[in-house]
């Protein structure tokens, strides 16, 4: 049934309300309960009863239920990593090297542990929050900050990179566009790693972060909530409400647990390794599908389509927790019981984020469900041009992942949309590039899954930082909009070239 209009209203009211009742938890499901009602044509009964059953088949889907659980084991590995004194080895390492006593110098740090854990936008929030937040509280850098470099290094940083569970996602999104014959004489791959250095979005996003590092270069909400933090030593405003409190997934190290780096980088760096090892099992059986004779491309595009990046995600947080209940038994700091104790403290204390992440899967599906994004693509889609497909494509894009909150439903919703269209203004000669409509695809699903106050990676950065969730939203807004709006700008001069 086409709903028109009205499918926009569910995610645009979750927004609203949001950021006027900074009450996430009850925003999103007045929007999923808007959404079902709208599909049930106006009836309060049956669009009740369809909202309860979405919440419930967040969990049907297999890779939804996988992001939510590795989440809360991470809740479990963070924990077992502060009580053991591995965040406290990592800040009095930290602590040696002259840098570290400087704002910059910390800000550098934690956008530089950004690049390095790349494996999941969620995980990467929570390590950099996690092993920075000590040290950004005790030189006066204020928790958005925090949150807006968790964020900004996060998904814009996973797109960027193919062996991970977002470059399988677009890889197998791109497979069954190769399979309609949309992508010419092109691989999957070779689309994706073509798109890559036409990301602009992503690529200034994470450049952006550095120069407001390196230069001080503050503007808006951010230049108050950091002058504040400077200058009245608040790391917070007067009456913020965090996403949870700092104490909830931050604790001291045992008593008589001298600082171990190693109970740190030991767990996080096995994690890290054991995702592309994730990525070869799962992907693995793909391989029975290529012919003899094969070129190693063939074979390895056939191992990622295959791929499961949730599941490879979901047994490297699982391995680094076992590596390290052994690693802190065997050095006597817990005993098993400790060990069982602690895991589920530190996943419980993430339940929170457990429960936003699933609405902001339901609203996801809701979405889907009313067409919002098919709806909101065919509006744009008759106004289009060769030299406007990509700007176009970004600009809805954009608008779509906002929306709804998820970059990858985005993609999903635009790949199929906007890659036959560029392929039929191809093959009728037209100077319109592929891999450039999917960067533009691609950037856009970041920007929503960057700065929308209903996406999961927003408010995991918000919860890392120990940061208010609109605060953070507000303070980062502005840099997105610099990002997006000088990347429209280039896709503009390209399209006019």
């Amino acid at each position: 049934m086409d709903h028109g209009w009205l499918s926009v209203l569910p995610p645009v009211l979750a927004i609203a309300l949001a950021i006027a009742t900074r009450q996430v938890v009850l925003s999103l499901l007045a929007g999923v309960w808007s959404g079902w009602i709208i599909a049930a044509s106006g009836n309060p009964l049956k669009g009740t009863a369809d909202a309860i059953a979405c919440l419930v088949n967040v969990f049907g889907e297999a890779w939804q239920t996988r992001v939510i659980l590795f989440t809360m084991l991470m809740g479990s590995l963070l924990i077992l990593m502060q009580r053991s004194g591995g965040v406290d080895g990592f800040v009095a390492w930290v602590g040696r090297w002259k840098w570290a006593h400087t704002r910059r110098g910390a800000q550098l740090m934690a956008w530089i542990v950004g690049l390095g854990v790349f494996i999941e936008s969620t995980i990467t929030c929570l390590v950099v929050g996690t092993v920075s937040r000590p040290l950004f509280d005790r030189l006066r850098i204020s928790r958005e900050k925090l949150a807006y470099i968790c964020d900004s290094t996060s998904a814009p940083v996973c797109i960027l990179l193919p062996f991970n569970g977002w470059g399988a996602t677009v890889l197998a999104l791109l497979a069954t566009q190769a399979a309609a014959g949309h992508l010419g004489d092109q691989g999957p791959l070779t689309v994706f790693v073509a798109a890559i250095p036409l990301n602009f979005y992503a690529i200034l996003s994470v450049l952006l972060v550095l120069l407001t590092i390196l230069t001080g270069w503050e503007i808006g909400p951010m230049r108050a909530a950091e002058r504040r933090a400077r200058v009245e030593g608040k790391v917070l405003r007067d009456g913020a409400m965090p996403v949870v409190d700092a104490e909830v997934i931050s604790i001291p190290a045992k008593e008589g647990v001298p600082p171990r780096l190693r109970n740190l980088l030991l767990p996080l760096i096995a994690m890290v390794a054991m995702v592309p090892v994730g990525i070869l099992i799962t992907g693995w059986p793909g391989l029975a599908g290529v012919p003899a004779g094969a070129g190693f491309p063939a074979k390895f595009m056939a191992l990622l389509n295959e791929a499961s990046g949730s599941l490879a995600v979901l047994w490297a947080v699982l391995f680094a927790l076992a590596l390290a209940a052994v690693a802190m038994w065997a050095q006597r700091i817990f005993r098993v019981q400790e060990i069982v104790d602690l895991s589920f403290k530190g996943a419980g204390g993430l339940v929170p984020l457990a429960t936003i992440m699933m609405l902001a899967f339901a609203i996801g599906m809701t979405c889907n469900a009313l067409g919002t994004g098919n709806w909101v693509a065919e509006m744009a889609q008759p106004h289009l041009s060769p030299g406007a497909i990509a700007p176009v494509v970004f600009v809805v894009s954009c608008f779509i992942a906002f929306s709804t909150g998820t970059s990858w439903g985005t993609f999903a919703i635009m790949m199929p949309l906007a890659v036959p269209l560029a392929a039929s203004y191809a093959a009728h000669g037209d100077p319109v590039s592929i891999p450039l409509v999917v960067s533009a695809v691609l950037g856009g699903g970041v920007f929503g899954d960057h700065c929308s106050p209903i996406s999961d990676t927003t408010v995991v950065s918000s919860m890392a930082s120990c940061s208010d969730h609109i605060d953070h939203v507000r303070t980062q807004m502005p840099y997105a909009l610099i990002a997006a709006s000088l990347t429209l700008a280039i896709y503009i001069t390209l399209g006019a070239l």
